[in-house]
């Protein structure tokens, strides 16, 4: 389970969005995410939707590999579907015992997981598209205005970065370990939710330790190496932006604005137009 995740992977490529500045494809994960939560009808979801697709076909990593990733959220999907379809107040549709689904709840629990579906695709797509060390330069380049304030922008940048590039050195060290202790005669399958939960915690203390002691070496090399931090920093591979960039910005600020321009239209038409319908 834990070696299907799939963000802070990179997949090699060379497509035009493997190609394109990080500082794009970073605004273009801040955009879509405001849409994700912006989209509340039909209209809206479908707009997002083609935008999501599009953006997979361009990047030319498999949707399988990224569809593998939602493997390990599954639980979390199930647990905020049920707990919309059946605490959200409404118009009652069906009722047993002291549960109650409502036509809101419904609603609120397909919008649910559709959003946290294409939150994790759409950020796996950044990810695997994107170097550690691009994410790096782009954060650190699109948040430069706040060293002005004296807020360490590159620190943070490289903490992020770092963090992102051991997700996949603690999933695979999971795995290691799972497997050992299976060679043992652990079992994690079998057992209820609680019971395959509590064996799972005599993995998380080696887990641990192993984190802590692969922060340590990554500290001493740095340390070993003389690094002091972003200021006076030169690039090997300075972010310059070319006509794709200036491209990509504008089309992710079309899609912005057809995303609330869907909505309005939404709102403004297609909900009155139901009403009238139920009204009479």
């Amino acid at each position: 389970m834990f070696r299907e995740l799939t963000i802070g992977q990179y997949y090699p490529g060379d497509s035009i969005i493997h190609k394109l500045d990080p500082r794009v494809k970073l605004m273009g994960a801040l955009v879509f995410i405001v849409t994700v939560f912006l989209a509340n009808n039909v209209f809206s979801i479908v707009v997002v939707t083609a935008f999501l697709i599009t953006f997979i076909a361009l990047s030319h990593v498999p949707l399988s590999f990224m569809l593998k990733g939602l493997r390990a959220i599954v639980m979390l999907l199930v647990v905020a579907g049920i707990f919309n379809l059946f605490l959200t107040p409404g118009n009652v549709i069906v009722q047993f015992w002291i549960f109650r689904i409502t036509d809101v709840g419904i609603k609120n629990c397909i919008f649910m997981i559709i959003r946290m579906t294409y939150l994790i695709v759409g950020t796996s797509v950044m990810t695997l598209t994107t170097t550690p060390n691009q994410l790096t330069d782009g954060l650190e380049k699109s948040l430069g205005f706040m060293n002005k304030v004296k807020i360490p922008v590159h620190e943070i940048a490289m903490m992020m970065s770092i963090a992102l590039r051991f997700i996949p050195i603690l999933v695979e060290e999971t795995d290691k370990i799972m497997k050992a202790q299976m060679a043992r005669g652990a079992d994690f399958e079998s057992g209820g939710v609680f019971k395959r939960a509590k064996n799972m915690v005599p993995i998380l203390v080696p887990l641990f330790v192993s984190a802590f002691r692969r922060a340590n070496d990554l500290a001493l090399a740095m340390e070993a190496r003389c690094y002091n931090g972003g200021e006076g920093r030169t690039k090997m591979k300075p972010l310059s932006y070319n006509a794709y960039d200036h491209r990509a910005y504008v089309i992710e600020g079309l899609f912005l604005a057809a995303t609330i321009v869907s909505n309005i239209l939404y709102n403004r038409y297609v909900s009155d137009l139901f009403a009238n319908m139920l009204g009479m």
